[in-house]
């Protein structure tokens, strides 16, 4: 496939931009093996198919659609309150707003507009200072090391703060998890303080697996979570907070404010319960074979004598991980499709350069593991590695 060379400000450019993902993302969705399904793997017509036949074979398809929360948005809510153990739940259309608006609850609460959470948190890096340019508040950072703050460095934080906020497992720092032990001193260490915790719990449906904990045990540690419906569990869209009563009721109050009360969210409700009833009891071996496909894809580099390499975690927290290699990531990506195209398989997708701070030349890529993965053997992976690299040094 030729490269597309930019030039700024041509609608032509953008045309071809748009073209080459599109292509991307149809060959790598249909692969004949790949190690998970990718958000846009498959078409509007068999997402839809897929989610009537559930409605179906789980009996919901004769309930009537949701208007403003009703119906099947209540039934989600009670679903995500019992998994969650919390006295109630609100749905919300995104995480971004869902967040703004627990945050701003907590401030009106605690007094202080100052939220404490990490250089990498979502709310830092992916809403475009929506924090503080939306809901007037304002961040601190206890550390900026690629991990979780400690229980130290939460204690010790020169400035005042009112809310800590753990985004559980951290993603851009590659999915990283503590220990049991210490989230628990974080969250005493943010008591002591007089704060309150909130979980960034966009992922925390597959943490219970590198805690030993049950979801419930884990996310009771914090006063409120949000989680996503879509990023593991196959959801068309949508989030919702877990938390007590006064906060949940204030939640809505805001969501309306925010434009966040739809008329109608019975596509999305029905695709979250159908992840909460299909994909949650699975994610424990997607975690478990995570592990096995990052061990396979370490020893694969490392045989191959690619140099410097990164898998991180080395052994993966979550059923998600990054691997860094020292190439340009146009070169890997093309890569990566040439694989696909050639031999039908998917082991990387789409390779991107890391933040700054960091030498040119490098590049990051995640990997995660789902129903599609639990096929593929060590042997695979390997396999697979060692034919991804001659194309990339071909």
């Amino acid at each position: 496939m030729k490269p597309v060379t930019p030039v700024e400000g041509t609608d032509e450019t953008v045309a071809d931009e748009e073209a080459a993902q599109l292509h991307r993302t149809t060959v790598w969705g249909g692969a004949d093996r790949k190690l998970w399904d990718g958000f846009l793997d498959g078409t509007v017509g068999s997402g839809l198919r897929a989610l009537a036949d559930w409605a179906q074979r789980s009996g919901r398809d004769g309930e009537r659609p949701d208007t403003y929360g009703n119906g099947l948005v209540e039934e989600l809510e009670q679903r995500v309150a019992e998994e969650l153990g919390f006295p109630s739940a609100v749905f919300f259309p995104t995480g971004t707003m869902a967040q703004q608006v627990v945050l701003r609850c907590w401030a009106g609460r605690t007094g202080s507009p100052v939220v404490a959470l990490h250089p990498l948190a979502h709310p830092e890096v992916h809403e475009d200072g929506a924090l503080v340019a939306v809901a007037g508040l304002r961040t601190v950072h206890p550390t900026d090391a690629p991990r979780l703050p400690t229980a130290e460095e939460v204690r010790d934080h020169p400035e005042p703060f009112g809310t800590l906020m753990l985004e559980l497992p951290l993603r851009d720092a590659g999915f990283v998890l503590p220990s049991w032990e210490g989230l628990t001193a974080v969250v005493e260490a943010a008591r002591e303080r007089d704060a309150v915790v909130h979980f960034d719990g966009a992922r925390l449906w597959e943490c219970p697996t590198h805690f030993g904990r049950g979801l419930a045990e884990v996310a009771g540690l914090a006063d409120s979570v949000y989680v996503s419906f879509y990023k593991s569990l196959g959801g068309i869209s949508g989030a919702a907070l877990a938390g007590p009563e006064d906060v949940m009721e204030e939640a809505r109050v805001w969501r309306h404010r925010y434009g966040g009360m739809l008329f109608q969210q019975y596509p999305a409700a029905l695709s979250a319960l159908r992840g909460l009833d299909v994909e949650l009891p699975r994610l424990p071996s997607y975690v478990a074979h995570a592990r096995v496909v990052a061990a396979a894809v370490r020893e694969a580099l490392a045989e191959a004598g690619t140099g410097w390499f990164e898998v991180r975690p080395e052994t993966p927290h979550t059923h998600q991980f990054q691997v860094w290699l020292p190439y340009a990531p146009e070169v890997l990506t093309a890569a990566a499709l040439a694989q696909t195209e050639d031999t039908g398989v998917t082991l990387f997708r789409r390779w991107s350069a890391p933040g700054t701070g960091l030498p040119p030349g490098v590049a990051v890529t995640e990997l995660t593991v789902s129903s599609p993965g639990l096929e593929w053997t060590a042997e695979d992976v390997k396999t697979a590695v060692r034919d991804f690299l001659a194309r990339v040094e071909g």
